[in-house]
């Protein structure tokens, strides 16, 4: 029996697994066995329940060769991969003479391997001259990569997991930490439990398993973030419990930021979030009397408009009262996707380029282009489309060919019926992942099977900056080709056969950390080799370093990646929600994960205990808004906004604020009939992240008829059973 360490393909918790098992010449993974890796410092052994059950889905449902199709109303047909390729490739070619590459455009994901995205930046931002290569961290992590950019000049969360035991005061803000990421919540809540002078205030709308567990829940209003963690700021000033010396020597822009926050007096702050002046006074007076606090915050901060100004305001608390570069202190954001951080490292933005530069930075752009041998001004200067500019630019007939590989845009893009016509428009794509069928694969022309974790070798960074390598452990499925290998051979063919001379992943990633010297996010010290001999490895790890002597936490000199060195107070209004309800719309919806499944389901809804322990999609109401729309716990509602309709089984709880419903984003069309969550949100983008508002809209409910009930069940009924047909 062999014994792998690697990783979990999930959440950005990075947890180490062990998978126990044999590898044999037909690939029947029936007696393999997960389990956690007491060795791997993040997880420390804990797994949840999608990590214990991952081998369950690896053999099920696979795409096993390349398929193409000249029409979407047309079958998919088999084909061989040189075929596919050469059409590939020609495509590409034509679209180049008649758009110019920036009528090509790449969308990835955050579970790419930190060598897929970095080849395909290699490819798109430097071969082809075009920087539209976004990924779906655009619609989880961007706001917290801008924040920390705006506020600290770099990205890169400052603290680490075992500031989770040696804090004080945890606020969690925008976060249900014990269902998204479990093992952190199950670290944090042994050091809660077992000291009793630690205090947890959890900043959520709904009662969830995370604010049960709290000290203090604050139900605030949806939208009203800003004016909380401003009215905090007020409290902590007209008490005098800044830090005076850190501002003065370490920071700048204090004094517009103490002129901003008179503006947010604890009795206005009380009505616009809709707690007591009690609530918000205990909260500081936590905040005050903490020696060490550690904020954490996930999507319910990021995705909105103001995601950006969120992730400023929280981390303007930690620079008020000097909480960060010390333990058990510092602004986390909570990482939602296995290797989100890793894309950013490798520039797997529309704005970015490897090694945390930017593409409007001219010696970025420079420094690139000598070290991948190309002529000068070589990578454009514009940043490329983000998420939604895709859709926009299909729209416009101003995209000649879309590449997707291992995301579900048919599922998680906002004003889903607005993306599908715009994929429906799309002349040429190209759908690479593991598994059909997906929603997306309907809306290809060319589908690519590729490997998943399992299959291939590469590196995953986690969310306190640990890079863990995955080892691969068995025979690719099928035909299937690791990403990588896709983005490299395609280079090739185009006739960049030199700057993709790639053997394997580890001459990838070899090649990568070189560009990372010197820079915030350093890993010049990191190899497959050192990943294999020592295990995981955090950075900043420059190739000059000793394990033994880096530090856990970054800016523990107070020395931040400015022109001066100093962090920036963020000065921002709260502005509220983009959609606000009205007569016609009179409730807040509001989405967001399960404990069980992950995302659109591509993994989980294959595997038959989490599907009996989350059997179908639902909507949350509060018992009074129950009442009121004459709701019973045997109903099912109708949901609109401006934009679409969703229909859900009622569940009555006054674990939700009343004004507010709360439904889960991961049923698909696959999965569930007219239970799309994305139906009915709205695209409205944060102007520096450029990320969607998917955590709120404005919507009207309507209680369905006992034959329409029935009508919806019998279509459940129906879809069951036929995913593989």
């Amino acid at each position: 029996m062999d014994t792998v360490k690697t990783l979990c393909p999930y959440c950005g918790v990075g947890c180490g697994l062990e998978v126990v098992g044999q590898n044999n010449s037909n690939n029947d993974l029936s007696g393999w066995k997960v389990r956690g890796d007491r060795s791997h410092p993040s997880s420390q052994g804990m797994v949840c329940v999608k990590g214990a059950t991952i081998i369950e889905s690896v053999d099920v449902d696979r795409l096993m060769q390349p398929m193409v199709r000249d029409r979407l109303d047309q079958p998919f047909q088999p084909t061989s991969w040189d075929a596919a390729l050469d059409l590939i490739v020609a495509k590409i070619q034509q679209v180049r003479r008649n758009l110019g590459s920036d009528g090509l455009c790449m969308y990835g994901s955050g579970q790419f391997q930190t060598e897929d995205y970095y080849t395909a930046q290699k490819l798109f931002k430097g071969c082809l001259g075009t920087n539209n290569f976004d990924a779906n961290s655009r619609l989880c992590m961007s706001s917290a990569v801008s924040g920390y950019v705006q506020s600290f000049g770099a990205d890169g969360p400052p603290c680490c997991y075992d500031d989770l035991e040696q804090t004080e005061c945890a606020f969690l803000i925008g976060t249900n930490t014990a269902e998204c990421h479990p093992i952190v919540f199950n670290r944090l809540r042994k050091h809660h439990k077992s000291n009793s002078q630690v205090k947890m205030i959890v900043v959520d709308p709904r009662r969830t398993p995370t604010a049960e567990a709290a000290d203090l829940h604050l139900a605030i209003q949806p939208g009203s973030d800003i004016a909380l963690l401003n009215g905090i700021a007020h409290l902590l000033l007209q008490w005098g419990k800044q830090d005076q010396a850190f501002i003065a020597q370490h920071t700048n822009g204090f004094e517009e930021f103490a002129t901003l926050v008179k503006d947010y007096p604890p009795e206005r702050v009380a009505q616009i979030c809709g707690i007591t002046v009690e609530d918000l006074e205990t909260t500081a007076r936590y905040w005050s009397e903490s020696a060490s606090v550690l904020s954490m915050w996930s999507m319910g901060i990021n995705q909105s408009t103001q995601g950006t100004a969120k992730v400023q305001a929280i981390i303007n608390l930690h620079l008020l009262t000097a909480q960060i570069g010390k333990p058990g202190a510092g602004p986390f954001s909570l990482t939602g996707q296995p290797n989100a951080m890793g894309g950013r490292e490798a520039g797997g933005l529309a704005h970015l380029l490897p090694g945390y530069r930017s593409v409007t930075n001219p010696q970025h752009r420079a420094d690139l282009e000598w070290f991948w041998r190309l002529p000068v001004g070589q990578i454009s200067d514009r940043p490329g489309r983000s998420a939604w500019d895709i859709v926009r630019g299909l729209e416009n007939n101003e995209i000649g060919l879309l590449w997707i590989a291992a995301t579900n845009p048919a599922v998680s893009f906002p004003d889903l019926e607005r993306t599908k016509a715009a994929l429906r428009r799309s002349p040429f794509t190209i759908y690479q992942d593991a598994y059909y069928p997906i929603e997306t694969s309907a809306y290809a022309h060319v589908l690519l099977p590729a490997t998943q974790w399992s299959e291939k070798t590469g590196t995953m960074t986690n969310s306190e900056r640990f890079v863990s390598l995955c080892p691969a452990f068995h025979q690719p499925i099928g035909e299937s080709r690791d990403d990588w290998a896709i983005f490299a051979e395609v280079g090739r063919r185009l006739g960049f056969g030199d700057k993709f001379r790639f053997a394997n992943s580890a001459q990838v990633y070899a090649e990568f950390v070189k560009i990372t010297r010197d820079r915030p996010c350093d890993q010049s010290g990191i190899s497959h080799a050192l990943l294999t001999e020592a295990g995981p490895t955090q950075w900043p790890h420059p190739a000059s370093s000793q394990r033994s002597n880096q530090p856990k936490r970054l800016y523990q000199d107070y020395r931040f990646n400015t022109a001066d060195g100093r962090a920036k107070f963020g000065i921002n209004h709260n502005n509220g929600l983009s959609e606000a309800t009205d007569d016609a719309y009179p409730f807040v919806l509001t989405v967001g994960r399960l404990y069980g499944h992950w995302h659109t389901q591509t993994r989980t809804g294959r595997i038959k205990k989490i599907q009996q322990m989350h059997p179908q999609p639902f909507i949350e109401i509060h018992p009074r808004d129950a009442e009121e729309i004459a709701a019973t716990a045997e109903s099912w509602l109708e949901v609109k906004s401006r934009r679409g309709m969703a229909r859900f089984p009622v569940k009555i709880t006054k674990a939700i604020a009343p004004g507010v419903v709360f439904v889960p984003m991961h049923w698909g069309a696959l999965w569930a009939e007219d239970a799309e969550a994305n139906s009915l949100t709205h695209p409205d983008l944060d102007p520096i992240s450029l990320q969607p508002e998917l955590k709120a809209c404005a919507v009207r409910l309507r209680v369905l008829s006992n034959l329409e009930v029935s009508a919806q069940t019998d279509r459940k009924t129906e879809m069951s059973g036929t995913l593989t047909q």
